[in-house]
């Protein structure tokens, strides 16, 4: 069962599981994804994740063997929805899944909530559960998030990169190029995710969503614990921009030197080690794949 089956990663990790001969059930909060879902042969499923009663029924009635957590709300470039779902949505889902003895869970969680250090983080690497608001707002959501899954007796928790490509922010039409092509860039709502896209040496790992997805479809044989998922290359600001910016048309703002001290990307050896391996190594060729 995939809960959240048509969001970036859920729309490319259903085709993969039925592929691989596996009964998908999705959930989804539109009739339009139903019928996604059902293009796709799967079995879809209206939900609403903060509905608690309507959470245990749905995964009781589809006794899966796996939980596949990919809710995302990330519609409007706030954090705000991103954190409620990991918070709220994440404890619905927990509780819904131990109550029918699902026995494992692998859970969407991210790689830039590492505390402040010089190198790429690895997975031992503790979270920056001591960063001020609003980071320390999705810090805890993501602490809310694998500890819950942390409760089931297997989980995997997937630390995805910066995603990009096809239904993601880092895409043509999406909310980065939208922020490049303002009058004014660091005042665009969505800049406050992206750090207003001027500090030239903060590090970022990214990851295309082919590869977010291919690595959930692998982690159904890996061992418990929280495992990187990154491309091969992290790389600071002044490297990454102007390579995406080329890749969708838009303008590069200027570039100050400096960075937020979190700001190092994530190491993917632990994950590669488990078998894993990138189609799109290096955002420097896949920002222009599709």
């Amino acid at each position: 069962m995939i809960a959240g089956a048509t969001g970036a990663i859920g729309r490319r990790l259903v085709p993969l599981l039925i592929e691989a001969g596996h009964q998908v059930t999705g959930t989804t909060r539109s009739d339009a994804g139903l019928e996604q879902l059902r293009a796709a042969g799967a079995h879809g499923v209206r939900l609403d994740v903060y509905d608690a009663d309507a959470v245990k029924a749905t995964v009781a009635a589809a006794a899966p063997d796996v939980i596949m957590h990919q809710l995302t709300d990330l519609s409007s470039g706030a954090p705000g929805g991103n954190g409620r779902i990991r918070r709220i949505g994440t404890r619905n889902l927990v509780d819904a899944v131990r109550q029918a003895a699902v026995p494992k869970m692998i859970a969407q969680s991210i790689a830039w909530a590492y505390e402040a250090g010089v190198g790429p983080a690895v997975e031992t690497t503790p979270l920056d559960e001591s960063a001020p608001d609003p980071r320390g707002t999705t810090v805890s959501a993501i602490r809310a998030l694998e500890d819950g899954a942390a409760e089931l007796p297997e989980y995997v928790v997937l630390r995805y990169g910066l995603l990009y490509g096809p239904g993601t922010w880092l895409r043509r039409g999406g909310l980065a190029d939208d922020v490049l092509r303002s009058e004014r860039p660091t005042e665009h709502p969505g800049a406050a995710f992206f750090g207003g896209l001027t500090e030239g040496d903060g590090v970022f790992s990214f990851l295309h969503v082919d590869d977010a997805a291919r690595a959930a479809v692998d982690a159904l044989s890996w061992p418990s614990g929280a495992v990187n998922v990154v491309d091969d290359e992290p790389a600071p600001t002044r490297e990454w921009l102007p390579v995406f910016a080329a890749s969708v048309g838009a303008p590069t703002p200027a570039l100050v030197s400096g960075r937020r001290s979190w700001e190092r990307g994530a190491d993917n050896a632990l994950a590669r080690s488990l078998g894993w391996t990138p189609l799109h190594p290096s955002w420097r060729t896949g920002f222009s794949a599709e």
